[in-house]
């Protein structure tokens, strides 16, 4: 037995009915968001009381109540949670200060200007965002930025919505699964000992095809779903005034670019957003903060953007303490054992590491943690039928890049959901978590390729012989 796993062991949860007790309240989350995602909700505070049922009846199932409460509220107050609900928050800020000085209102003017249709502007979108998350690394950050600009902007001009959110979120797809920056990138090669560089170069065989595919459906999904088969426009004369807000994202991921926490480049661009909106005349001052004496409440568009950070804040934190919980139980590092001792030739291993993966990241709903779960399974199983390190992070990177960005109980579908609220200020409804996962086509680019890469060995000759 490894430390890590006789640590896990001390550790373990237990509850009644052992795995079936610890997947339970799991199963139960996964079929009630699915379902409130089917019944066409658009808003995650709909999951709410799904979480809070769930987490209810793991705490009636597990054996050692007060050990389900501590791990749960251990799992709540990780530091990545605490990262990614400040950031929702002042990405949200942003994209309010944006909407209120006039850059979505800047971009229609430009793609009017460029004479671009909703189909345009969706297949401009994918590559911006794509453009972006090389660029910074962050599929998260991706969204945040790109999602509260790009999404009303494209609305106006009359893009079919789900086919224009699965653009953003699957250029956010394109860089979380191919920069060398991305944390997917670096923990698939790290953990399979590989370098990084070889392992980018090695993607662009799996990747290219996937964007040959995704820059013909965008537009094609767009034409064909948009009603009638017309560019149903409003008023897209738009106004310039706001262009020079272009200036907050550029600084952003100029930020980004140099390294900068994820907190540093959002507070900076915040702030130096509201400094360039107050000079240039485009933010008023009472838009900063201001009072309503007579009805004892404060106004200013920074409460704005808290508040639609709200629902995913609390989404994230209820989610991970349910999937410490599980995780506690042990049931993953089962899964990890069993597959271990069921592979024999490169097809079949193969096979379990994309299998082990996909089922870690579907229990633990985090890109990363399944990653490392299943590292070292994946490295001594692809040892022992000579399966190259690299030919292992790309289908350790391929797996988890699906997912999380297709299925709607995941925080990037989520989030892509959230931020699509931007669009209301400009009369465009939000769309639902169904539909952002729905019309990614990035991620279901990837789905087929690793599928035909572990079925026909595309790729493992080419990774075998780059240097690792």
């Amino acid at each position: 037995m490894t430390p890590a796993s006789a640590a896990n062991e001390t550790t373990k949860l237990e509850f009644h009915g052992n795995a079936a007790g610890a997947l339970l309240p799991f199963l139960l989350f996964v079929s009630g968001v699915i379902a409130i995602a089917l019944s066409g909700a658009p808003d995650e505070r709909g999951f709410w009381p799904v979480l809070l049922a769930a987490l209810a009846l793991g705490l009636l199932l597990a054996k050692d109540k007060n050990r389900f409460s501590q791990v749960l509220i251990e799992g709540m107050s990780q530091q990545i949670v605490m990262i990614m609900i400040t950031a929702w928050m002042l990405a949200s800020i942003i994209g309010v200060l944006m909407t209120q000085t006039g850059f979505v209102e800047a971009l229609t003017w430009l793609a009017a200007k460029l004479e671009l249709s909703g189909t345009g502007f969706s297949l401009a979108a994918f590559i911006i965002c794509c453009v972006v998350s090389l660029s910074t690394g962050s599929s998260f950050a991706t969204i945040l930025i790109c999602s509260p600009i790009l999404y009303p902007a494209g609305g106006m001009l009359g893009a079919h919505l789900p086919t224009l959110a699965g653009a953003i979120i699957g250029g956010a797809t394109f860089g979380d699964f191919t920069a060398p920056i991305s944390d997917t990138t670096i923990a698939s090669a790290l953990s399979q000992e590989a370098k990084i560089g070889a392992v980018v170069r090695s993607r662009l065989k799996y990747i290219l095809p996937v964007f040959l595919v995704a820059i013909i459906a965008y537009p094609l999904s767009n034409y064909l779903l948009t009603e009638g088969n017309q560019q149903v426009q409003q008023n897209i004369s738009g106004n310039p005034a706001g262009m020079p807000m272009l200036l907050v994202p550029v600084f952003i991921i100029f930020l980004f670019l140099r390294g900068k926490h994820l907190f540093h480049g959002l507070l900076a661009g915040l702030i130096f957003g509201i400094a360039l909106g107050l000079i240039t005349g485009l933010l008023p001052p009472e838009k900063l903060l201001s009072l309503d004496r007579e009805n004892f409440v404060a106004r200013s568009f920074i409460i704005d953007g808290i508040n639609r950070a709200v629902g995913i804040s609390f989404f994230t934190i209820l989610l991970m303490g349910m999937v410490a919980a599980l995780k506690s139980s042990g049931l993953v590092d089962r899964v990890v054992t069993f597959a271990a001792e069921r592979n024999k030739k490169a097809k079949h291993a193969e096979s379990w590491i994309a299998a082990t993966a996909g089922a870690a990241v579907l229990l633990t709903t985090h890109s990363i943690v399944a990653i490392l779960m299943v590292s070292e399974f994946a490295r001594h199983t692809g040892e022992k039928v000579q399966i190259s390190p690299i030919r292992r992070a790309n289908i350790l990177s391929m797996v988890v890049c699906v997912f999380p960005f297709l299925l709607p109980y995941f925080i990037p579908v989520i989030l892509m959901a959230n931020t699509s609220n931007s669009g209301a200020d400009f009369g465009i409804p939000p769309v639902s978590t169904l539909e952002a996962g729905l019309y990614n086509f990035v991620a279901w680019g990837l789905l087929v390729m690793v599928i035909l890469a572990i079925g026909t060995a595309y790729g493992r000759k080419a990774d075998q012989l780059t240097t690792p």
